[in-house]
């Protein structure tokens, strides 16, 4: 019987928990599962939004094989054109369990691409995984964007960091590192000296707020002309993005006097293996003129600070928000965050090469949000 795909619905709901189960059962992660709900809860369609998800499924008879979610959000460039663009996302192949579905993940893919001239990818967990492979065969454009952490507490951090506690030379030498206080000292310093010739000024002031109102507007306008590639951050899609409902995200406004210079959204990560017991907080997403970034990153790593953060992690883009985080006394590792453009998008961004250190992507325009950062 052919495989077709088509809109998630309510129908398919019991199929596709009887999918999960089939992937689950045969020890795929409990990650890698698809949506119970056919309706999304982040982000259903609203009516005047062009900010919304949809979900697909791959149908053989009544049987659910696969699926993907679909995310369209208006993007603006440098010339002042805005493009409605889709970021395929969540794509979840019974392939990964039985081969004789090994073809449905490029089907997937193909549809989405059908459904979408305009198409990116974000996040896909690093350069060895099937998805990647496949978009650079069919010749996307793409790149890893830069990683980078800040340790606030070094001696939990040394102790609970399982991501590089790999080995037990590796955890011995951490363990002696941690509580001799040489491992407190050498990131101490390293960190340190990252801030050197940072900007300072002492009339900066970052505020918590609940939701962003009419005054996120102007920024946005006064920016975007120094991006060549950026998600649409005006006041509207900012409260569609971050309602006030989401009371785990926490939304820093920054001031150098009465003028608003940026803001940041900030948040705690959810617990992983990756990180042990250490409590890791996210810079979600931000803007502000690429001149006012440094003010930005060092209000949002104060704020996540004073939280009580462990470890404070972000992924940026933009070369100059990039710097800021280094200048915020962050420093960089490999990154499996990865960002493809079809060939459509990236041809929007000729040359690519030139135009990528002035994209700007975060956390937040990848599939991460509300919990997951």
């Amino acid at each position: 019987m052919p495989i077709v795909i088509q809109p998630y619905r309510e129908v398919h709901e019991a199929a596709v928990r009887e999918f999960n189960q089939r992937l689950t059962g045969t020890g795929a992660s409990q990650d890698l599962v698809f949506f119970t709900k056919s309706q999304p809860q982040w982000l259903p369609k609203a009516e005047g939004s062009n900010l919304y998800q949809e979900f697909f499924v791959a149908l053989e008879g009544s049987s659910v094989r696969g699926g993907y979610a679909m995310k369209y959000q208006d993007f603006s460039f440098a010339n002042g054109e805005t493009c409605l663009i889709g970021y395929y996302h969540h794509p979840v192949s019974e392939g990964i369990v039985n081969s004789s579905y090994a073809t449905v993940g490029a089907m997937l893919l193909k549809d989405a691409m059908n459904r979408s001239s305009l198409l990116y990818c974000l996040g896909m967990g690093g350069y060895d995984r099937p998805l990647p492979k496949m978009l650079i065969r069919l010749g996307w454009s793409h790149f890893a964007v830069p990683f980078y952490f800040h340790v606030v507490h070094p001696s939990r951090f040394l102790r609970h960091i399982e991501a590089a506690r790999t080995s037990l030379p590796r955890k011995i030498a951490m363990d002696l590192a941690a509580f001799s206080g040489l491992g407190w000292a050498g990131i101490k310093a390293a960190q340190g000296l990252k801030k050197l010739g940072s900007p300072q000024h002492k009339e900066i002031t970052a505020d918590r707020f609940e939701a962003f109102e009419e005054w996120a507007d102007p920024l946005w306008e006064r920016a975007k002309r120094h991006y060549t590639m950026t998600a649409v951050r005006d006041c509207r899609n900012l409260q569609r993005l971050y309602p006030a409902s989401e009371a785990h995200l926490i939304r820093v406004r920054v001031r150098r006097g009465p003028q608003d210079l940026g803001w940041a959204v900030v948040a705690e990560r959810r617990k992983g293996d990756k990180y042990g017991d250490l409590r890791v907080g996210s810079i979600v997403d931000c803007w502000a003129e690429p001149e006012n970034a440094a003010f930005v990153m060092r209000a949002a790593t104060e704020v996540l600070s004073d939280l009580g953060m462990d470890l404070i992690v972000s992924n940026q883009s933009h070369a100059t928000w990039a710097q800021a985080l280094e200048h915020s006394g962050f420093l960089s590792s490999d990154s499996n965050f990865i960002l493809a453009a079809g060939k459509k998008l990236s041809g929007l961004l000729e040359p690519f090469a030139e135009q990528r250190p002035r994209v700007h992507f975060t956390r937040a325009d990848g599939d991460g949000l509300p919990r997951n950062f």
